[in-house]
């Protein structure tokens, strides 16, 4: 498995799509944080990350499936999966692989954006007068929802050859997870629904998180999340392979 994992991150690592997809990141979310009057921090004048962990999950739900479309949509175009296949491994560890390759560069992805923190810590005044706390969680958030959106990826990636339906089809879905479920709580209000749809909602736990409050419940929920999907995929390659 620790070989496939490699191969795929190198291979990932020396893609032109994974640069340009984390430049694409850290640019967008540079400009909206620092240099666009309406959502400057220094035009908003508190010592806060919101605004970056506020658009951050938006960005990522474009940007991890321009990640993971290719995951399994390219090798079953160029036929090479069956070469991976054919090695003493399980598809659920081939899955396991691909899904933390993905992971790993969402993380690299993130390494740059503590250079934001920084220079907040060290602009407020008084220097430092941040909520680390919140600064924290909103990261492990961040990253579990990331996750989350991998496993979405992989998914998409592994019911068509076409890399850009993948993409589509990951999209779509990260929206519904994340806003779709959100709004229609808010649509069924004083009744069952509505407290069923915001727990479905991928965005009230990571909002949960963002306020710095580490709930063991939210972290369940997102590792059935990944869970589920990442073994939804596995029933899709294993009925291909069959």
């Amino acid at each position: 498995m620790y070989a496939v994992f490699k191969r795929e991150l190198f291979s990932l690592l020396n893609s032109l799509m994974a640069y340009i997809t984390i430049g694409i990141f850290l640019l967008v979310s540079g400009l909206l944080l620092w240099f666009f009057p309406d959502t400057s921090i220094l035009e908003y004048g508190y010592a806060e990350l919101t605004g970056f962990f506020s658009l951050a999950p938006f960005l990522f739900m474009f940007l991890i499936p321009a990640i993971t479309m290719r995951s399994f949509a390219e090798e079953r175009r160029e036929g090479t999966y069956i070469l991976l296949a054919s090695r003493p491994l399980s598809d659920l560890q081939i899955i396991m692989a691909k899904y933390l390759a993905c992971l790993a560069l969402v993380f690299f992805s993130l390494l740059p954006t503590l250079l934001y923190y920084y220079s907040i810590v060290h602009l407020g005044l008084p220097e430092g007068n941040i909520d680390g706390g919140a600064v924290t969680g909103s990261y492990i958030g961040l990253l579990l929802l990331g996750s989350a959106f991998v496993s979405i990826g992989i998914f998409a990636s592994s019911v068509t050859k076409n890399q850009v339906i993948a993409f589509a089809v990951a999209v779509f879905i990260s929206f519904i997870v994340y806003s779709g479920f959100d709004a229609l709580s808010k649509i069924f209000t004083l009744s069952l629904f509505e407290s069923v749809f915001a727990w479905l909602s991928v965005n009230q736990h990571f909002q949960s998180m963002s306020r710095g409050v580490l709930d063991t419940r939210d972290l369940v929920y997102f590792v059935t999340f990944d869970l589920l999907f990442l073994g939804m995929t596995s029933l899709v390659v294993g009925g291909r392979k069959w």
